[in-house]
């Protein structure tokens, strides 16, 4: 508390230096036209040092509702994993395991053992590893397999995904050489052909998961780049990025390249993510080759991107739901995505039944849900929305950020859209404390029954 208050009190003194502000009391951030002397301004900075402590001591991340409609928001930690899978990490996180530990003999074990059968009953590979994410995963096939060498992509797969992360930089990390091949929009398998050489290392295919290009467009089949991988004595890399263990296809989505495809066409090696189309914590998952995956166990880069003993608790509970042909009920992704319009239509109607009670205006309308995280770009789902009009919405999406329980919509054309089908079943009577609190008028971003 008093490290609070010291660092309030120099904010406020580097304000009155940076600004000329006439005393201690005026530089302290007050609301326009409040009274910023006396009490007054004691009272606001008693307020800023309270402020302060509870950003300081509020657990972290902080939970919110995600009422954007996009289902794998990466700034909203991606996929929610489903009750199982929380409550098997929390079960994993606050007690001790058999982590790394035999208990048949007594010996020292490998986590790198807990999921292969399910992944290998799920994927059909051979042999399987798990690190921290994908991208880990992509930067160790590259250290383990091509240090110094080359390998073939095509130019329209180089991607960049969120933060900077390029294929090629990647690459450059992981100390492989790239061997750009064929045009940003058309590759042939001629070209992967003449592109090998002596150096070649493998042949990568890069699967375009967050941008789609259209028109005059060619790519190879992948049962051609293992073919010809193959007859040159390389292995064919598949990084997927999403990856899926179901259909995308079924609900009126694109077909999402799934893992067991890509498998079965004879791809050396699969990586894919944990936390995307999966609907499991954060990790990265390789699939394949046993002899291939045996190299990458004894890579130095695979203990610096292990997971921890909650993320590979969570992801077998989220696995197990594949196996027992449960993903679409359990998973809270796959729900999403299988929620019916009409649900949808009666959830968002429920909504603004009750905020009518608080006297809040609402309407309902049709929308779009997107999926998001790097997957399925362009592809979007039917939903309806609950829309609250008002002649400030950023000040009205500002004070519902700054609600007990943040909520977090979108703005579109004047309004601030919620959308239900990404709102836990659980999440309604927060939502609805949420809006009533925003809507209030305590600070004059929104009013009741202005929106």
């Amino acid at each position: 508390m008093v490290e609070a208050a010291r660092q309030t009190l120099e904010a406020a003194r580097a304000r009155i230096l940076s600004a000329g502000a006439p005393d201690l009391e005026a530089a302290v951030a007050a609301p326009p036209g409040a009274e910023t002397r006396g009490d007054a301004g004691r009272a606001d900075l008693v307020e800023a040092v309270l402020a302060r402590l509870d950003r300081l001591l509020r657990p972290g991340p902080r939970p919110l509702i995600n009422a954007t409609g996009v289902l794998l928001h990466t700034n909203l930690g991606r996929a929610p994993v489903s009750r199982a899978a929380a409550e098997a990490m929390a079960r994993a996180a606050s007690g001790y395991s058999d982590l790394e530990y035999a208990l048949d003999s007594g010996s020292r074990g490998s986590r790198h053992d807990l999921l292969l059968p399910l992944i290998r009953q799920l994927t059909g590979a051979e042999a399987a590893l798990v690190v921290n994410n994908n991208a880990g995963a992509t930067l160790l096939m590259l250290s383990a397999l091509a240090l110094g060498r080359g390998v073939v992509v095509s130019r329209g797969e180089l991607v960049e995904i969120g933060g900077g992360y390029r294929i090629p930089e990647v690459m450059a990390a992981g100390g492989a050489r790239l061997v750009e091949v064929g045009t940003t929009n058309r590759t042939r398998i001629a070209d992967y052909a003449a592109a090998i050489d002596e150096t070649t290392a493998l042949l990568l295919r890069v699967h375009t998961s967050n941008y789609r290009i259209v028109g005059f467009t060619e790519a190879p089949r992948l049962e051609d780049l293992v073919a010809l991988a193959a007859e040159r004595g390389l292995p064919l890399v598949d990084d997927l990025g999403s990856g899926s263990l179901l259909d995308t296809a079924r609900f009126g989505l694109a077909s999402e390249p799934m893992v067991p495809h890509s498998i079965a066409a004879g791809a050396a090696l699969v990586s894919f993510s944990g936390d995307k189309l999966l609907g499991g914590p954060q990790a990265g998952i390789i699939v394949g080759r046993a002899d291939l995956v045996a190299r990458l166990r004894k890579h130095p880069l695979t203990r610096a991107m292990r997971p921890d003993k909650a993320s590979l608790a969570g992801l077998h509970a989220t696995l197990l739901h594949y196996a027992r042909g449960e993903a679409e009920r359990e998973v809270p992704l796959w729900r999403m995505l299988a929620a019916d319009p009409a649900d949808l239509a009666e959830r968002a109607a429920g909504w603004r039944a009750a905020l009518a009670e608080r006297g809040i205006r609402a309407r309902v309308e049709p929308g779009r849900s997107t999926v998001g995280g790097g997957s399925l770009p362009g592809e979007t789902l039917p939903t309806r929305l609950l829309a609250l009009d008002s002649a400030h919405p950023d000040a009205l999406a500002a004070r519902l950020r700054a609600a007990e329980m943040p909520l977090i919509g979108r703005i579109a054309e004047g309004a601030l859209l919620l959308d239900p089908r990404t709102v836990l079943p659980d999440e309604d009577a927060a939502l609805l404390e949420s809006l009533s609190w925003a809507l209030s008028g305590a600070d004059g971003s929104g009013a009741r029954g202005s929106a």
